[in-house]
């Protein structure tokens, strides 16, 4: 069971960046539940996804998998009509892994396989299908590309790629106003103005996003000829690319 997230309810050091340490593994659950808007719709789009697109389902990669959220409720909802397929996490926390073997354990997940590494690093295979939930935003931009070539290289065809991303606009106005919009959900969730500002400090050249139009180019770029947003609230946006 995650504790509550309290890791920037004190005052940290100037300068402090943010990193899926161990203290963040304890209390991940809880953390992007409050954090990230609609996190339950957004796996519930993917199994809507998986029903209609991906009707043989045999190998999965949940890139940065986290704690196995997705990769439990993929597993769960896939049995329940009889589809058992081999799933692939990696994350580069093994804080992070141990949390994502407990629950992988629990649930009932068969076939796992967890590859604690860099997602540049990592191959894909006769994939299926390849989640990426909050994850590209933390790597290097130059890094990018290279990743999402390697994902549409891996997808068999009509393999399907669900990505989700915290998003940014050109126009400053508009931006300031959907941060602002953003921390009032924070704010509804139980978020101190304290942990509000330090986490946002903390992030700062950790997470970079990127504009809607310039994903779904690097989608383009990358190979897939299907692509499309399919759910944005606000800062937030989750697209689709078929191979």
């Amino acid at each position: 069971m995650s504790r509550k997230d309290k890791v920037f309810d004190k005052h940290l050091s100037p300068g402090t960046a943010f990193e899926f340490n161990q203290e963040v593994a304890d209390v991940f659950d809880d953390m992007v539940s409050r954090s990230v808007p609609f996190y339950d719709e957004i796996h519930r789009i993917l199994l809507d996804i998986v029903d209609r697109a991906c009707p043989d389902l045999r190998r999965v990669y949940d890139l940065g998998c986290s704690t196995g959220t997705t990769i439990s409720i993929l597993s769960r909802h896939l049995a329940a009509s009889g589809i058992q397929p081999g799933f692939v996490g990696v994350d580069n926390s093994e804080s992070m892994l141990v949390k994502c073997r407990e629950k992988i354990s629990s649930t009932g997940v068969r076939d796992c396989t967890l590859h604690c590494r860099n997602i540049e690093d990592t191959d894909i295979h006769d994939a299926d299908l390849v989640v990426m939930n909050y994850t590209l935003q933390f790597l290097d931009p130059d890094k990018r590309p290279q990743v999402l070539k390697t994902i549409h290289d891996g997808l068999r065809k009509d393999g399907v790629f669900m990505l989700s991303e915290k998003i940014r606009v050109d126009e400053a106005h508009v931006q300031e106003l959907l941060t602002e919009l953003y921390y009032d959900f924070k704010r509804r969730n139980g978020y101190s103005e304290l942990e509000i500002s330090q986490k946002r400090e903390a992030l700062e050249n950790v997470l970079r996003p990127i504009t809607p139009e310039q994903q779904l180019a690097a989608l383009r770029d990358a190979g897939f000829k299907k692509v499309d947003m399919i759910f944005r609230w606000y800062n937030f946006a989750s697209y689709i690319g078929i191979r």
